[in-house]
């Protein structure tokens, strides 16, 4: 089941549907495609690691786009599969981590504020938990998606904030804001499961 965030609707998808119509008719295929993403991933975080944050904020927002590409050139070439998708979850979950630990280090160097280890912590254990509640609310309960209010942390979402923040060297208050919204998206998904369920998909 595929859901598109605002970030996503609005720009992203803008500039991958392109990029991916043109890799169509070459042999690229959806995977490899999905391997050079997180590759580019590692390569912007280890450029935020080293202080380059005007390059690592642009470079975050470039793996936001680049990272809807596979799965559209996999239904372009007709090849989507049930291990592409799980392929490109998993890479997009070490993307995350490898560019939002960057971002830490960033705080931790070349910021002056308190505690930043913790305070990344808590910003990936929530952006991994919000991806993970999605997954397992869709799997267990077969619902078609709807975030309502606090659906703005959903990844394309965090991605532009990181990418903001990042290039205006905030990282630590940035960490801090992903932290807050990816809180508030989970304890929304979990209320709106218990008291408001969402309909099932399907007759």
């Amino acid at each position: 089941m595929s859901y598109d965030g605002v970030v996503s609707r609005h720009l992203n998808r803008r500039l991958s549907r392109p990029l991916s119509a043109a890799l169509a008719p070459t042999p690229l295929s959806p995977n490899l495609v999905t391997f050079a993403t997180l590759g580019l991933s590692f390569g912007v975080a280890v450029m935020i690691a080293v202080g380059w944050n005007i390059a690592g904020g642009i470079g975050i927002q470039v793996v936001s786009v680049v990272d809807g590409v596979d799965g559209e050139l996999a239904r372009l070439k007709g090849v989507s599969t049930r291990f592409g998708a799980a392929l490109d979850a998993i890479a997009d979950r070490y993307a995350d981590a490898a560019m939002l630990g960057a971002m830490t280090i960033y705080a931790a160097r070349f910021e002056d504020w308190p505690r930043p280890e913790v305070v990344g912590a808590l910003a990936l254990a929530g952006a991994l938990t919000v991806s993970y509640s999605r997954a397992r609310i869709e799997a267990s309960m077969e619902v078609a998606p709807s975030d309502g209010l606090f659906g703005f942390a959903s990844r394309d979402v965090r991605l532009l904030g990181a990418a903001i923040g990042t290039a205006v060297g905030q990282c630590y208050w940035t960490l801090a804001v992903v932290a807050v919204a990816s809180g508030l998206t989970i304890a929304w998904r979990l209320l709106a499961l218990r008291f408001w369920p969402a309909p099932r998909v399907g007759p």
